[in-house]
């Protein structure tokens, strides 16, 4: 007798039978999976990468500091011309910085969704507008654009000189020695938007070891490092570890901080509306006064939601703000000339005026000086993209389950566009300059997943800039060949902008 007729004959052959299905299920469905594996790796036959290892592709070049994770960056660039990948473990990172292939990226209103690695933001940040996505990102954003409106700017312009003052006092200290400009400039930042966005004064500036500036500056320092380190990437593995703790520790005086500002500002609301929201008179200059009036009862926005977003601009606002002012900062400490044009145009065209958010307009050269600065140490050095859709780049058919970023720092230094592109010659953004074409120059991104706060954030650091320059002679200390790049989520030095004041004669 057969083992098979033994198996029927014992009344097994429905477990056969069974057990046949399923491995030819099996079978299929491994079938399927090999042949989407390989039509997403023929799509991206034609895109160039460093030598990669099985499994781990190249995961094991990587394991390097940020230092180093940014010189190669530029030099896979410089190698593999137009549009390169590297591969971390079986998914596909692709780089672009070249006009031709970030446009139709940019320009599309399918290709908004920020890379996976955003995720690392949600527990500090939940989901506003820079993780959110769909219909929450689309609806967040015209809710929240209004906040931004002209009328609104002129209101914040007080709040902006005030702590612009403040920050001279606090730079008064460091005359005549070398210092690092970041700290400075992320307190007077922070200051400047937790007033605007939650009507609360912080003090940064002057107690510098308030427990929610030093949260802030941890969460977000472990945050970036994870951007870049693979090993961490799991959520698991990294509550394990010390940095995992921190964040947590960190993350929870932040919630805690803003849940008390939100509290505290709702009963004023309360308090001044007659329990009617709709009967306010009060004029609303802080974002959390515009979210609050439309959370009335929770029907638009929840404490969740309002926190979602006073989170995002806290963070947000505050340290690519800081970042603008240090680097264009340092960039006139290398080249005083322009820091003498900016105060002689200032001087002609305002005189003794005020400064207003009408004729700070008038300052060509300040601008001129704070966009060359944007060029060469662009806020956001990366901008990621997840694609769940096909899109074509550059001749290739990205497919859906890559990951697509678009390098600035690169892309602004295309010398088609800006000759001598490392050269800094603010000349190239005078009202008479050459016109560039769309995407080439991208500060605060594009298209409709740009900078929701471009216009607000400029004005920050025109004032503070121009504010700075009145009271001091600055110079800077480092070389551009001695700079040491580190792309975080923003662009940073590793030894920080170090600069030198000297007092200007009245």
């Amino acid at each position: 007798m057969t083992v098979v007729t033994m198996f029927l004959a014992g009344g097994s052959w429905m477990t056969i039978f069974l057990s046949l299905c399923l491995l030819s299920l099996i079978v299929i469905l491994l079938g399927d999976m090999l042949g989407r594996r390989t039509k997403f790796l023929l799509a991206l036959r034609k895109v160039p990468y460093p030598t990669a290892l099985p499994i781990i592709g190249n995961a094991y070049q990587l394991n390097c500091t940020q230092e180093e994770f940014f010189k190669k960056l530029v030099k896979w660039a410089n190698e593999f011309g137009n549009i390169y990948l590297i591969w971390v473990g079986l998914r596909p990172f692709i780089f672009l910085y070249r006009v031709e292939a970030v446009q139709p990226l940019l320009s599309s209103s399918v290709h908004i969704d920020k890379s996976l690695e955003y995720q690392y933001l949600k527990p500090w940040l939940g989901t506003g507008l820079v993780t959110s996505t769909g219909e929450k990102w689309h609806f967040r954003r015209k809710l929240l654009t209004p906040t931004f409106h002209s009328n609104l700017l002129d209101a914040y312009l007080k709040t902006v000189k005030e702590e612009t003052s403040i920050l001279i006092s606090c730079l008064e200290k460091e005359v005549g020695k070398w210092f690092d400009m970041v700290p400075y400039a992320k307190r007077a930042t922070l200051d400047i938007i937790c007033d605007t966005a939650m009507g609360y004064k912080l003090n940064a500036q002057r107690n510098t070891k308030n427990e929610y500036v030093k949260a802030v500056d941890k969460i977000a320092s472990i945050v970036q490092m994870r951007f870049t380190n693979v090993w961490i990437s799991s959520d698991t593995i990294f509550k394990l570890t010390k940095a995992g703790r921190e964040h947590d520790h960190a993350n929870q005086i932040i919630q805690q901080f803003v849940n008390k500002v939100i509290v505290e500002r709702k009963a004023e609301w309360k308090l001044k509306c007659d329990d009617n929201f709709n009967n306010s008179t009060k004029k609303k200059r802080a974002l959390l006064d515009l979210m609050l009036e439309m959370s009335h009862n929770g029907t638009v926005l929840s404490d969740e939601d309002i926190r979602e977003e006073v989170n995002t601009f806290m963070y947000a606002g505050h340290d690519t703000m800081a970042t603008s002012i240090s680097w264009t900062l340092y960039a006139l400490g290398r080249h005083p000339e322009y820091q003498e044009k900016i105060l002689n145009e200032y001087n002609n065209v305002l005189g003794t005026d005020e400064i207003t958010l009408e004729n700070i307009q008038k300052l060509t050269w300040l601008e001129a000086c704070i966009k060359e600065q944007w060029r060469l140490y662009p806020v956001a050095p990366l901008i990621a993209r997840q694609i769940y859709k096909p899109i074509e780049i550059m001749g290739n058919q990205i497919p859906p389950g890559s990951t697509v970023l678009i390098n600035s720092y690169l892309l602004h230094r295309d010398p088609r566009y800006f000759p001598e592109p490392h050269v800094y010659r603010p000349e190239r953004f005078l009202p008479d300059g050459h016109k560039l074409p769309p995407y080439a120059f991208i500060p605060f991104s594009a298209g409709s997943r740009n900078c929701i706060g471009w216009k607000f954030a400029t004005l920050v650091i025109k004032v503070a800039v121009l504010s700075v320059l009145k009271a001091f002679r600055v110079e800077a200390l480092d070389e551009e060949k001695q700079l040491r790049f580190i792309s975080e989520l923003v662009l940073v030095n590793a030894n920080g902008l170090r600069l030198k004041l000297k007092p200007r004669e009245q």
